[in-house]
């Protein structure tokens, strides 16, 4: 009764982590969450403000389908102002979302059989997405050592005829690497020369730690700008998860594409959330800073316990709101009967056992990993990294 399609696609890793914990937590379980994505702080007031004014104002119906002229100026207003890139309303479009952005990208741009180069570890919906569209996903391995960024050479070496983009994630999901300007201009070399679009995901580019500064490829040069289409949104900056509301900017040709692609599907992103991501990206930008240096705190703290675990190693990130810690020495060894034969198995062993919820770093591409969000409260933090240094401890 299926499609082959429907049949090859799992759920996302990190929402069935999710769902999991939330089912243990309403059985009473007293579970340390870890594998959110999602910042736990309010939504700003003055968002919420406009939100609610909207509704008394009746701003309640259809927009057009690709985001209103407003909130588009805006868009077009942001990317002037932080990234020195210069967009038409015709360059820009509002999606449900900035995954549904990257959907609808990868539907307007993906012919039966083209290949995409996707850096290792990466956000766990990238390749399923290729994959739905009829593409391959190739993987480009990344290396601890080097901070998780891309080796050019390595990346020259992987593309054939058959090669139609490469995505970058930065910071990244799961490794919070950041990409320096001259690696972005090598890869935007690349694409260039080899005739490849680049998906620039930077939905985490004001998440950023210790005076390292987001760098948009698409502002290198025209040429760059010109292969790149930059999927966004308003989710992770300003605490807006549930308010699915995104953005992609880039050429006018790929940019009505998905135009179509949703007016036939979602058709127009909530009109109330675009009413509030408006106030978003207009409004006061002090809860950005404020959360960021909260986050920092934490993130200060989670790198220090974890690599002080023996035979745990951590990677600082200098971005975003995830660790993704190394914990292959640990394969092999045993909890009781049980063999922690890979990242999956320590992940059931941290939950049913000791009431962790983290995402195994297969699921990101890297065996031996977890990935641990810090967008929870210190309290919570500190509680789970104590059943994770105790569950380490346990393993013979």
């Amino acid at each position: 009764m299926l499609s082959s399609r429907a049949r090859s696609i799992r759920p996302s890793p990190t929402l069935a982590i999710s769902a999991l914990e939330k089912s243990m937590k309403a059985k009473g379980v007293d579970v340390a969450g870890f594998g959110s994505g999602e910042p736990d702080f309010p939504t700003p007031e003055h968002i919420k403000e406009a939100a609610i004014r909207a509704i008394n104002e009746n701003f309640t119906k259809y927009t057009p389908a690709t985001g209103t002229e407003e909130l588009k100026d805006a868009v077009i207003e942001k990317f002037k102002r932080d990234n020195g890139i210069i967009f038409s309303r015709e360059e820009i479009i509002i999606t449900c979302g900035g995954k549904h952005a990257l959907f609808n990208l990868f539907q307007a741009i993906i012919d039966e059989g083209d290949e995409v180069i996707i850096p290792v570890p990466y956000w766990v919906s990238y390749p399923s997405m290729v994959e739905i569209c009829g593409g391959k996903a190739v993987f480009l391995e990344t290396d601890e050592d080097e901070g998780f960024e891309i080796d050019p050479k390595r990346l020259r070496r992987i593309i054939n005829e058959k090669t139609k983009a490469i995505v970058l994630n930065y910071p990244s999901n799961p490794a919070g690497s950041v990409y320096s300007r001259e690696t972005l201009e090598e890869i935007g070399k690349i694409a260039v020369e080899r005739n490849i679009l680049i998906i620039s995901d930077e939905i985490y580019e004001k998440i950023t730690y210790d005076g390292h500064t987001h760098v948009s490829i698409a502002s290198i040069d025209k040429e760059i700008k010109e292969r790149t289409v930059i999927c966004h949104g308003v989710s992770k900056t300003y605490s807006m998860t549930g308010w699915r509301i995104g953005f992609a900017a880039g050429n006018k040709e790929i940019i009505r594409a998905m135009g179509n692609i949703q007016s036939q599907s979602t058709s127009n992103p909530t009109s109330i959330s675009q009413i509030a991501a408006l106030a978003a990206l207009t409004g006061p930008q002090d809860s950005v800073s404020e959360m960021v240096g909260e986050f920092k705190v934490r993130r200060d703290f989670i790198v220090r316990e974890l690599n002080e675990m023996e035979g745990v190693r951590c990677f600082n990130p200098k971005g975003a709101f995830y660790v993704f810690p190394n914990f292959s020495s640990l394969i092999g060894k045993k909890l009781k009967d049980k063999v922690v034969n890979s990242s999956t198995t320590l992940t059931q062993i941290l939950l049913e056992s000791y009431h962790v919820a983290v995402v195994p770093g297969v699921e990101f591409g890297k065996e031996g990993y977890l990935r641990l969000s810090f967008a929870t409260s210190i309290d919570v933090i500190k509680k789970g990294i104590e059943r994770i240094k105790k569950a380490v401890e346990s393993l013979i």
